[in-house]
């Protein structure tokens, strides 16, 4: 999967026609790639790093749980010595989203600075789920952290980032979007609104780094057999569900040279 930067010869492509399910990543889509990925210990988080990091990319792994990050640490430590050493051990970046201060992102922004002078992909990928429940009865409290950790924290870290992904020579960054934020649906509360939110940020910032090297999409995951979906529909047979593993292709096409010059979309993964 070869892509030519934007030109005269090769127009930028339309989000609206262009589509990550139609294409196969070549093996080595992300070598050399720099990417920090939030939310990366369990579900469509841990399947990324472990595909990102499969096909050459340099992983930042940013979650709230040390034990988790070293446990995925060490399956990465594992697929290295499989794979003959090909495989980038990844820089841990403990970060609570809910509790994280500017001091918290700063560090991890500096950090990235000093080590690699750029970032060439940033994947927001944690969420909150919160309650499945009418408006009128919503906890205020559980409304707020899903809207701070959902919104509010991934607008701070991508703007702490910034001066990172504009460093690159082609910076992908993607958010986690779902379809109750594209359509509301009853009930689900604070994490449609989070997710309509998000899609706005991302036609917002895309608008504005349309002259950069940096691009911004949404994709949206749909269903999966995660921990989140489990809380979402505890009846539900999980087993009939897509393996998050299934659906990292789109994101692997999204975060490499294919979509130079694809932003502003908002894809689905299947």
């Amino acid at each position: 999967m070869n892509a030519a930067p934007p030109s005269s010869q090769h127009p930028t492509p339309s989000p609206t026609a262009f589509d990550p399910r139609g294409l196969v990543p070549d093996a080595d889509a992300l070598a050399g790639r720099v990417i920090a990925i939030t939310g990366p210990t369990a579900g469509i988080g841990r399947a990324l790093a472990m595909e990102f990091a499969r096909r050459g990319a340099e992983l930042i792994l940013l979650g709230r749980s040390v034990r988790k990050l070293e446990a995925l640490d060490a399956e990465l430590g594992a697929l290295q010595r499989h794979s003959g050493g090909a495989i980038v051990p990844p820089v841990l970046a403990p970060l609570d989203l809910e509790k994280a201060l500017a001091g918290d992102y700063d560090a991890i922004a500096d950090a990235i600075e000093k080590r690699w002078g750029r970032l060439d992909g940033l994947v927001h990928n944690a969420s909150l789920l919160g309650q499945l429940t009418p408006i009128e009865q919503y906890d205020v409290p559980t409304w707020m952290r899903v809207m701070h950790v959902n919104v509010n924290a991934a607008f701070a870290l991508t703007q702490v980032l910034m001066p990172v992904l504009r460093a690159s020579e082609d910076a992908s960054v993607l958010f986690t979007s779902s379809g109750v934020g594209r359509r509301g649906r009853a009930y689900w509360g604070a994490y449609a609104v989070s997710k309509f939110a998000t899609e706005g940020l991302v036609q917002v910032l895309a608008a504005e780094m349309e002259r950069t090297h940096v691009r911004v999409n949404a994709i949206n995951p749909g269903k999966a057999r995660t921990a989140m979906r489990r809380q979402a529909y505890p009846s539900e047979d999980l087993a009939t569900l897509p393996d998050p593993a299934s659906l990292t292709l789109p994101y692997v096409v999204l975060a490499s040279a294919a979509s130079r010059g694809v932003t502003g979309g908002s894809f689905d993964a299947q």
